[in-house]
């Protein structure tokens, strides 16, 4: 392996930083003082197999730097190399993958300001022009203009964050001029976010399943949520046994809620009968898909829920370590995760030996860092292993060959919590609920020209009109955008259509992972079109041609047309179709098989252009 690497130096800040997460180094080789090593030490890597066991450190490596600086230089780049034992321009390349870091110098504080599709709908631009006509390049914050920050509920949304040790977070949502430039001013004086609850207008309501502790639990507590049947469904797994527990998961007819719609029992029972070792558990909680904020809520009002789901996973599939992969824009979900985490071992609740029945089980946290395509299963194993989070080719499945190469199940948040009801009500009386082929409960995320915007639970089997009366509809509503950027619209007289995988799919567009966003006449539809295709061209991994050149070309269609109607769009329109064809026939993953969904339902469905 030849590393090449370069003549900058870290500072002393940028050489604590990275010291702090791996400790001081060992060797000249890695970077210590060569006055406090032996002569010679230069002449060989000592340790050299073990820092590259370590290569999955790089992202939290990256992380520490931009945490206590603000950005990554090449000597802080070049010092992590050295203790990981990464070329560094592999480095580089994971590095310039991500959002939120920056290789360039930049200013301590950073501003994302959402100009994504709920917050656009809400009056972002303006709030953008706003704040940026108050942060000069005198003030000492970098204001960016971000994709989806995941608070649809409480559009338009700004996330400030400062670099130092340690670095601090500030939420602006509802966001307004004066308090985004509060918050990136002053982040500790910011006012503190409302509760999660507040994004929950069903909040201690009877008959709920999957929200019914938040709101109705201290978050923090570790004995509240044992008081409301925390870690029954634990206990209810070591009495049935692993093969136990993938039978329930299997009978109650649970699938995946991310939107693939993959039997969790079928994805449980492959990973555990691999005879391959170790396995692996990965909790997918990048949500990253415009719309979608229900995994956060779930995180924020309820994280010990998530800490016992994982542990029941582990124990069913023979994993002893499970990875949280959270989403980077998440402050305060990371905060409780931690919490909740460290509260749990020091109870014997996580660790070598939990609850006294000998099964050694332990969840490790790892940040994401802006990139959409890292919600795609193989893209976060990539992510976590310290590479590019970009997607790998099938087969072989993660079940047989992924993180690490290992067999590992990879479920997301909202699917693994629905893990706990039906343990402890039964996979019958859980399959009950919904329809024949989508059971159990489903959370949506409704946001837009709504009354009450949130996170919404029904059985499966409910209609959007219905959801949608729970939210309060404004008048004048004119189409609905189901599954998020990479789903579907629907028209204003189609609100009869079954929420369920099927009903859906027979309407002629899909589920996703729950996103319902409601638009009304006041909002230019072709605007949105645009920024959905901004957002699939800045958002793709560039692997593939298909995915990398098409959603380029998708969006200077539609720059092309935004003025036009008729038959002078009608050649663009044409152009789209054919480009949208070929992302969706040729693209290696969901993301360019998708990108063009939204797109063509609002031609098709809505006369977007006519």
């Amino acid at each position: 392996m030849d590393l090449h690497f370069g003549d900058s130096k870290p500072t002393d800040e940028e050489r604590a930083a990275v010291d702090a997460l791996l400790g001081p180094p060992e060797s000249s080789w890695e970077g210590a003082d060569r006055d406090e090593m032996r002569a010679g030490d230069l002449r060989w890597a000592r340790g050299g197999r073990a820092a590259r066991d370590r290569r999955d450190l790089l992202l939290p490596g990256l992380h520490a730097i931009n945490d206590r600086i603000g950005w990554i230089s090449d000597g802080a780049l070049d010092y992590l190399c050295r203790r990981l034992t990464v070329p560094p321009a592999e480095a580089y390349g994971v590095a310039t993958f991500y959002a939120l870091f920056s290789v360039k110098p930049r200013p301590a504080t950073v501003l994302h300001v959402c100009t994504d599709l709920a917050c656009a709908a809400a009056g972002a631009p303006g709030l953008c022009s706003g704040i940026e006509e108050r942060l000069g390049p005198g003030s000492g914050v970098s204001v960016q203009r971000s994709p989806c920050l995941g608070l649809c509920e409480r559009a338009p949304a700004a996330l400030a964050i400062r670099a130092g040790d340690p670095v601090r977070t500030a939420v602006s949502a509802p966001a307004t001029v004066e308090r985004a430039v509060l918050a990136a001013s002053a982040p500790d004086s910011a006012p503190q976010e409302p509760p999660a609850a507040l994004a929950v207008p069903q909040a201690g309501q009877d008959g709920l399943m999957l929200l019914h502790r938040v709101g109705v639990v201290d978050p923090a507590s570790l004995d509240d949520y044992r008081a409301h049947g925390g870690y029954t469904a634990l206990r209810r797994a070591f009495e049935l046994g692993p093969a136990g527990v993938i039978r329930e998961v299997t009978d109650s007819g649970l699938v995946g809620r991310g939107g693939a719609a993959f039997p969790t029992g079928r994805k449980w029972q492959a990973t555990a009968s691999q005879p391959d070792h170790p396995h692996y558990i990965v909790c997918n909680a990048d949500e990253s898909e415009p719309g979608t904020f229900k995994d956060r809520v779930l995180m924020e009002g309820d994280p010990y829920a998530l800490v016992e789901a994982m542990t029941i996973a582990g124990y069913a599939t023979g994993a002893h370590r499970g990875y949280l992969y959270l989403r980077g824009e998440y402050p305060r979900a990371l905060r409780r995760l931690e919490h909740a985490i460290a509260q749990a071992r020091a109870r014997g609740l996580l660790g070598d030996d939990v609850l006294g029945q000998g099964y050694a089980f332990d969840i490790e946290i790892r940040r994401g860092a802006g990139a959409y395509i890292c919600g795609e299963e193989t893209a976060l194993f990539n992510s976590i292993e310290g590479y590019r989070g970009e997607p790998r080719s099938k087969p072989p499945f993660p079940v047989e060959k992924g993180l690490f190469g290992k067999p590992t199940v990879e479920n997301n948040v909202e699917t693994l919590v629905n893990v706990l009801p039906i343990l402890t009500m039964g996979a019958p009386a859980y399959a009950a609920i919904g329809t024949g082929r989508s059971t159990g409960p489903k959370l949506f995320c409704v946001s837009g020209s709504v009354e009450r915007p949130g996170v919404y639970e029904v059985p499966f089997g409910a209609t959007l009109g219905e959801v949608l009366a729970l939210a309060g509809v404004r008048e004048g509503l004119r189409a609905v955008l189901l599954g998020g950027a990479a789903g579907g619209f629907v028209r204003a007289d189609e609100l009869d259509i079954p929420l369920t995988f099927e009903g859906t799919r027979e309407a002629g567009t899909t589920l996703g992972s729950g996103v319902v966003m409601a638009f009304d006449d006041s909002v230019p539809l072709p605007r949105l079109l645009l920024r959905i295709a901004e957002f699939f061209r800045d958002e793709s991994c560039g692997q593939c041609v298909p995915c990398r050149v098409g959603t380029v070309r998708q969006e200077e269609a539609l720059h092309r047309i935004a003025e036009r109607t008729g038959a002078a769009a009608a050649g663009d329109i044409a152009l789209l179709r054919e480009v949208g064809r070929a992302m969706r026939d040729a693209s290696i993953c969901g993301l360019g098989q998708t990108a063009w969904n939204a797109v063509e339902s609002a031609i098709d469905r809505l006369g977007a252009y006519e």
